[in-house]
């Protein structure tokens, strides 16, 4: 979308902003959902407002990538409750670390600035959707710098019905 469309698409936004200028920095709901960059996800399948919860976004929704976001969250902006939201035909299903790293690094063939830094990186996929879920609920449950007062729970999206299951 050229940046034309998208000031366009803000003007229009804007003009019907309202108060929403007036939201509370705290999200209202205390809650953060963890879940993946996909496109195909929106937090309203949630059922979820602006200025209710904090919706932290990475390739496959990781816990480990989004620990700092946590943290910070809770500790400073009140936040207990925590949904991990993973989703059906993720792409973190279909390769492997290696397979990506060699897909960079053949895209820069002797540019060892790049092989040294993509080897440096772990990208995270995963070869089981639900295993997926119950690690990084099982991951933040164990970490000391999460609290422990809220719950910290785990759920599919299944992006071809538009419902979501529990899984841990």
């Amino acid at each position: 979308m050229a940046e034309a469309d998208f000031k366009q698409a803000n003007e229009s936004y804007a003009a019907s902003f309202g108060d929403n200028g007036r939201l509370s920095i705290p999200p209202t709901k205390h809650l953060v959902v963890v879940t993946c960059m996909d496109a195909r996800l929106n937090p309203e399948f949630l059922g979820l407002n602006l200025g209710e919860a904090h919706i932290i976004r990475n390739a496959g929704g990781l816990a480990k990538e989004s620990l700092r976001s946590i943290v910070i969250s809770q500790r400073l902006l009140g936040t207990k409750d925590v949904l991990v939201i993973h989703h059906s035909d993720c792409g973190m299903l279909t390769f492997s670390d290696e397979q990506l790293r060699s897909k960079v690094i053949n895209a820069h063939p002797g540019d060892t600035n790049v092989s040294e830094a993509v080897n440096d990186l772990q990208f995270g996929p995963f070869p089981d959707l639900d295993r997926s879920v119950k690690d990084d609920v099982a991951f933040l449950k164990n970490h000391p710098l999460v609290l422990k007062e809220g719950n910290i729970t785990g759920w599919v999206y299944e992006v071809e019905t538009g419902k979501i299951r529990e899984v841990a």
